[in-house]
């Protein structure tokens, strides 16, 4: 069963703040495991890389066979059935046109005192892309990451999945293909990170790594950040479903459940004003799950995690409730969504209407699914193409305008001490008289 509150309740508030500060992240030294794992990478390279592939995912490298090559990317393609790939393409050109539509315009202006400002967007040289793998494969994944990176005009792009035992799953490959990634290597976990972060003989090192994965790939990606920008340090999946009576129970238990055969910790919430209601969803999870061909991690997920909770009133209770919770997804299955959607300010991606299911923004709806996790969308916003570019500032002065403006700058560099800062612009301003 999963956990029950009532905002009616005396104790909700009390109740509710531990749901805020419940812990969902495996209890393992995951940061000292990485920094041992980087440190290694660092020195040995390669050999690192092929000794711990050998440990964690039993599968035996050389330096020539870490990265794949394109008979095995065709291969794997060709293996595809053809409405998986025709699948793939819908999704990927969804994709692309909306991250298209986010790239930015460049700033160039002259002010009122003549000096010429501006900003200029650019790409980054080379990204890395990590795609999970082990319990589950993830070639949406592969889209999401890989297409805003080439709109935003990343030259290099490189993939990382792990292979236990040897196995990619094809259309992961096929992904890879079909948005123009070839340059992909069959490892995971901390060392992939760090391979891509320090660079080995084999792969060379990249600007940036993005992509969710494992305690240890989270743990890594905060370890190398500095050497490399990182998306986000990505945790367990999570869902918030808003619902009222008017929806059917079914639907809604289901949507609870995309999220929570993720992972075991995961989290699925709903919250209805409808007590009747919430029981009905609850008895709808456990029909669905005896079918679910992830049960069992759904199950010890929304058994653990999962919270349903009953509120006076939708319109007047929620938005506050939502934006303390900060989810990675918002589903509102109500009758005018737009209308608490416009009140709510923190969540990674909102879903509007009772037919507008989390799990189609998985996939082909457009916009990007790696979202932020843990309350995070308080701070911070899903992937898109700004991930992959970066900001110049322009500033251009004459004499004319530098002499209107100098005498400010000037002014606060002595004030600030720093001497050499008023001489550098007093020096080049034309006496008066």
């Amino acid at each position: 069963m999963p956990h029950y509150l009532d905002s009616r309740e005396d104790d909700f508030e009390d109740c509710f703040r531990e749901v805020l500060n419940m812990k969902r992240e495996v209890d393992t030294n995951a940061t000292d495991q990485a920094a041992a794992i980087i440190a290694d990478v660092r020195v040995r390279g390669d050999a690192a890389v092929i000794e711990l592939t050998r440990e964690f995912d039993r599968l035996s490298l050389t330096p020539a066979t870490i990265r794949l090559d394109q008979s095995e990317i065709s291969a794997a393609r060709d293996s595809c059935a053809q409405d998986a790939l025709e699948a793939l393409a819908v999704a990927a050109d969804r994709i692309e046109a909306f991250h298209i539509s986010q790239m930015p315009d460049d700033i160039n202006y002259e002010d009122a005192d003549g000096v010429g400002l501006g900003m200029r967007w650019g790409p980054l040289d080379s990204v890395g892309l990590y795609v999970p793998g082990g319990m589950a494969a993830y070639p949406s994944t592969v889209l999401m990451n890989a297409i805003p990176a080439r709109v935003a005009g990343v030259e290099r792009r490189a993939i990382t999945v792990p292979a236990p035992d040897g196995e990619i799953n094809p259309l992961v490959l096929a992904a890879a293909e079909m948005v123009g990634v070839s340059e992909i290597y069959r490892i995971g976990g901390a060392q992939a990170i760090a391979a891509l972060a320090h660079g080995t003989d084999t792969i060379q090192r990249v600007d940036k790594i993005v992509g969710p994965g494992n305690a240890f790939v989270a743990a890594a990606k905060r370890l190398v950040f500095g050497q490399v920008g990182i998306d986000s340090i990505a945790g367990p999946s999570e869902i918030l479903i808003v619902a009222d009576n008017r929806n059917k129970p079914e639907w809604i238990a289901i949507d609870l459940l995309s999220q929570a055969e993720h992972d075991t910790l995961a989290q699925a919430i709903l919250i209805t004003d409808d007590s009747d209601f919430a029981d009905l969803v609850s008895v709808a999870v456990d029909q669905a799950l005896a079918d679910l061909p992830r049960n069992e991690i759904a199950a010890a997920s929304w058994q653990d995690y999962g919270l349903i909770i009953v509120v006076g009133s939708i319109e007047d209770e929620t938005p506050a409730l939502v934006d303390r919770l900060a989810p990675e997804h918002l589903e509102l299955a109500i009758q005018a969504p737009e209308a608490l959607a416009a009140k709510v300010k923190h969540a990674g991606a909102i879903f509007l209407g009772r037919h507008t299911p989390e799990a189609i923004g998985d996939y082909v709806a457009g916009p990007n699914h790696v979202l932020p996790t843990g309350r995070t969308a308080r701070f911070s916003s899903g992937l898109s193409v700004m991930d992959f570019l970066k900001r110049t500032t322009l500033v251009r002065c004459d004499s004319d305008s530098l002499a209107k403006i100098g005498q400010a700058a000037i002014t606060l560099a002595r004030a600030e001490g720093l001497d050499a800062h008023a001489l550098s612009i007093s020096t080049r301003l034309t006496p008066k008289g």
